[in-house]
């Protein structure tokens, strides 16, 4: 992949943001029309590890990681197999219809079969984690911060889900990393992210665990008028799963005087856009 520096990275201005203080957004959004964001980073080495074998994965009705897996491996001609959580609908998610175009085999399991995420029925099949969640997941994501000139930032800031890119950013770093949680009660969050860590006793980063406005996928009014408002003033769509949550709290954080004055920060946009398809017309403004 070869990106101008205009094209990934892109510095932005609001009213919310102090004088002292600049901004900008590595938009991975930019890098694939399907293959969105970190996936591409998540998916790399697993697909390289995978050989040509059969793929399985798992994800839910929503998920960036199931549409990006399923485009990953119509490009490789490589089979691939979704493992979804919750009986089949009568009318699949646009994301599910999308990875059945592409070619995944949608195989729907019960919620309490999910939890297990059991792939042997697959026995030659190459199994990747749920949203990418493995070393090489954070191997990849580790090469995120070279895709432009990102050393002039003092803190790096991204949403967080399974911890995989943030692991990735902090093994390829020593400036602070806040990651913006995405899930209510994610108590195991920090232990999973550590796991990942090619130095454990790394202490540069953070979880943050109060802006995830009720729970994974969970949004509100506040929410979409912040995304609204992020987009009207830079141009920069965001989604309300990850990146607007991020968004949110970094406008917050500042607001609490959370970053030192003349901090420089880099905001990772992770993709995911794809998600706002299920949202009602009208409800965002990009």
């Amino acid at each position: 992949m070869r990106f101008s520096t205009e094209e990934i990275l892109q510095p932005f201005h609001t009213t919310w943001l102090p004088a002292d203080i600049q901004a900008a957004t590595l938009r991975l959004d930019r890098i694939h029309p399907v293959v969105s964001g970190n996936k591409w980073f998540k998916l790399k080495y697993n697909l390289e590890a995978a050989a040509g074998r059969p793929v399985v994965t798992f994800g839910g009705a929503y998920s960036n990681h199931i549409i990006a897996t399923a485009a990953a491996c119509e490009m490789r001609g490589i089979p691939c197999t979704g493992i979804i959580r919750g009986e089949k609908p009568a009318v699949l998610s646009h994301t599910l219809q999308r990875a059945a175009s592409l070619g995944m085999e949608l195989v729907f399991v019960s919620r309490e079969a999910y939890r297990l995420k059991d792939a042997s029925a697959f026995p030659d099949a190459y199994m990747i984690p749920e949203g990418g969640h493995n070393a090489l997941g954070a191997k990849g994501c580790g090469e995120i911060l070279s895709l432009a000139d990102t050393m002039g930032f003092s803190h790096i800031i991204c949403a967080v889900g399974t911890g995989t890119m943030l692991a990735g950013l902090v093994n390829a770093t020593e400036r602070p990393v806040t990651g913006i949680s995405v899930l209510k009660n994610a108590t195991s969050l920090y232990e999973e992210t550590q796991a990942l860590l090619t130095s454990p006793e790394t202490s540069n980063w953070t979880i943050l665990h109060q802006f995830h406005e009720g729970g994974y996928g969970k949004t509100s009014p506040r929410l979409f008028a912040a995304m609204n408002d992020f987009y009207r003033q830079t141009g920069i769509p965001t989604d309300q799963v990850y990146t607007g949550k991020m968004v949110s709290a970094v406008q917050q954080l500042l607001e609490q005087s959370y970053f030192p004055p003349n901090s420089r920060l880099l905001l990772i946009h992770s993709g995911g856009l794809q998600g706002n398809d299920s949202l009602p017309p009208g409800v965002l403004c990009f």
